[in-house]
């Protein structure tokens, strides 16, 4: 039986393998797919927001595509419906009952592919799914597969035909980040890397279904201080009792954030968290989850900005 340092180790190498592996494709963003991997390994979802050909999907796809698992890929769609991602019943003539026929969410690795053009309807099925890790339909339930991790990409809001996220459904997501423009040189070395073939093509699978099990039990064991977890929930709370926020952070952005932190404390091959992992990834869990006053947009504000403001206020263990 491995120890408890042992077995942070061999999940520090399966992290450290998967991100080389993602990298052979993703060309420097080594931060985006770091947090990637600390949402996937403490069991959070990431919704990923940026303009179009910036790398989401592929990013989502490579990801899959290097751990042995089930992938799905759902394209939203205004005509999209709950069933369509959910499943449905289906009248069996042999049998003559009613048999549930299994959506695409029965997976383990789910992509939704432009989460906002879907209507807040077929949005909505996912809220379950996300936060219970299984589907009621009929008044009976069924379990989603283990693990089940979402990566939702969306275009920016200022496109035509998007339905922004109702607030339910953002607070789902434990992360929510964009990739961004890579530099002149970086962009030119992604044309030369695809003059023949795609990197895509080549990519393997790195890591086996005891390996992933292995960093999402490991994470567990990451050891993070009373002080911290105290910081942790007066970052949140300081967002309920600001002037400029409408809608603060409840207390699943507490759980995310400590979460999350742990992570990252793995993706770094250590057995602690620290406040730098604390304050890495305060922004990308909890901006997303608040509302700015209508006046405080108005003045140019930002959720970003408050934040960043916090963490200069609210003290930090040292």
């Amino acid at each position: 039986m491995k120890s408890y340092s042992e077995n942070i180790k061999t999940a520090f190498e399966t992290v450290k393998t998967i991100s080389e592996n993602l990298n052979k494709v993703i060309i420097k963003q080594e931060n985006n797919i770091r947090k990637l991997l600390a949402a996937f390994v403490s069991g959070g979802h990431v919704l990923l927001e940026d303009y179009p050909g910036t790398g989401k999907t592929m990013l989502s796809k490579s990801f899959a595509r290097s751990i042995e698992s089930d992938f799905k890929r759902i394209q939203f769609t205004p005509d999209l419906l709950p069933s369509d991602i959910i499943g449905i019943p289906l009248f069996d003539p042999e049998t003559k009952k009613f048999q549930f026929r299994q959506g695409p969410i029965f997976t383990n690795i789910l992509l939704a592919d432009e989460i906002n053009r879907a209507s807040p309807r077929t949005q909505s099925a996912l809220l379950e799914c996300m936060g219970e890790q299984q589907v009621t339909v009929e008044e009976k339930t069924y379990p989603l597969k283990d693990p089940f991790f979402v990566i939702a990409t969306q275009n920016p809001l200022e496109f035509h035909g998007t339905y922004p996220l109702p607030e339910a459904l953002l607070d789902r997501f434990s992360m929510k980040f964009s990739l961004g423009y890579v530099s002149e040189e970086e962009e030119a070395k992604i044309l030369s890397s695809q003059k023949e073939k795609h990197p895509f093509e080549s990519l393997k699978a790195c890591a086996s279904p005891e390996e992933i099990q292995n960093l999402r039990t490991s994470v567990k064991s990451i050891h993070i201080s009373d002080e911290l977890t105290r910081y942790i929930v007066s970052l949140t709370n300081a967002t309920r009792n600001l002037k400029e926020i409408k809608l603060g952070a409840g207390p699943r952005a507490s759980l995310a954030l400590m979460e999350i932190s742990r992570g990252l404390a793995l993706c770094d091959g250590m057995d602690f968290v620290t406040p730098e992992h604390i304050k890495e990834v305060v922004i990308p869990v909890i901006a997303h989850r608040i509302s700015l006053e209508p006046q405080a947009i108005y003045e140019g504000g930002s959720a970003e900005n408050v934040i960043t403001e916090l963490l200069k206020t609210v003290p930090c263990p040292s």
